[in-house]
């Protein structure tokens, strides 16, 4: 292949982004998908970091791992939460031929508080809350944001496949 895709798949808990990017994957020919959150469950298990350190350390190994599919032919979609980490993703993978595609997945309060209390993980719904404010105020995420309300998977896929404003420049 002489230019695979990459599909970065970014949002707050309760928008849809592990949902979207399993129908995703499936959908892209040839396609693995990279669960960001794995790298950083690693650290569970004794091994002691801060935050900046297993955050810093697991986008090294998403990195890392999607440079080495990439230069084996297949296509990668990153299921993993994008804070501002996207203009240095880009530059890592600039020597590559692939074409990056960002999506940020968004869904208003209620329906988030909604979603959540759904998965039982209440804990969740102030960081939800944090970072979907956090994510839809950025300037950098504007032209990237999909909303997920009274929309499913599969029109959510479909837009994410055909829609060339997910495209981001080199």
């Amino acid at each position: 292949m002489s230019n695979q895709k990459i599909f970065l798949v970014s949002g707050p808990v309760g928008v849809g982004k592990s949902t979207t990017s399993k129908s995703l994957a499936q959908k892209v020919e040839n396609c693995i998908l990279i669960e960001g959150d794995t790298f950083l469950h690693m650290f569970e298990y004794g091994a002691e970091a801060s935050w900046e350190t297993s955050l810093r350390l697991a986008w090294e190994n998403i990195l890392h791992v999607t440079r080495r599919f990439i230069q084996n032919g297949y296509n990668v979609v990153i299921d993993f939460v994008v804070e501002d980490e996207l203009e240095w993703f880009n530059k890592q993978i600039s020597d590559l031929q692939v074409t990056l595609n960002y999506i940020v997945l968004r869904a208003d309060k209620e329906t988030l508080i909604e979603r959540i209390n759904k998965r039982g993980d209440i804990e969740l719904i102030d960081r939800a809350l944090f970072l979907i404010q956090q994510l839809e105020s950025s300037p950098q995420n504007h032209p990237y944001l999909l909303d997920t309300n009274l929309r499913n998977t599969e029109e959510i896929v479909d837009e994410i496949l055909h829609n060339p404003h997910f495209v981001v420049d080199k």
